[in-house]
């Protein structure tokens, strides 16, 4: 067994690409929170028109925060089954981020931002460096 395949797997070892992908992911994730919090706080703070309604999609989206917080934390350990819902978070960002376009003001920005994050974390997710730390190379290719 080579010296490299046998090398540790850690802080000393991620490559550049797999930490950018592990911070855009947690910050997508950071955000998703973010706005579920603010929706549990409109909840108290304003009158929704239902508020079962409205804690149900606050929670929904809290919950759904947990995915690219998780998926970043194992990015960030390098850990193999981190990569899956890494780039599904990054391809379901996209369209999201083309919503955000179409509504003008900041929200434009907020969805350039989003896409342009998204785009990256894919690049990075599927560069080679990543693919060899996270040891997911295809079947017949040295990882």
């Amino acid at each position: 067994m080579s010296e490299k395949a046998a090398a540790p797997k850690g802080p000393e070892n991620r490559p550049a690409h797999t930490a950018a992908a592990a911070v855009l992911t947690g910050l997508e994730g950071l955000a998703a929170a973010g706005l579920g919090v603010l929706m549990l706080v409109l909840v108290v703070t304003g009158d929704p028109d239902g508020v079962a309604q409205a804690v149900t999609g606050a929670v929904t989206v809290l919950a759904l925060a947990a995915i690219p917080l998780a998926a970043a934390s194992g990015l960030w350990r390098l850990r193999r089954w981190a990569r899956g819902p890494a780039v599904l978070v990054q391809i379901l960002c996209l369209p999201i981020g083309f919503e955000l376009l179409a509504q003008g003001g900041l929200l434009r920005a907020a969805g350039l931002a989003l896409m342009a994050a998204a785009v990256t974390a894919l690049v990075c997710l599927f560069s080679a460096r990543t693919t060899r730390a996270l040891g997911t190379a295809a079947p017949g290719r040295p990882a």
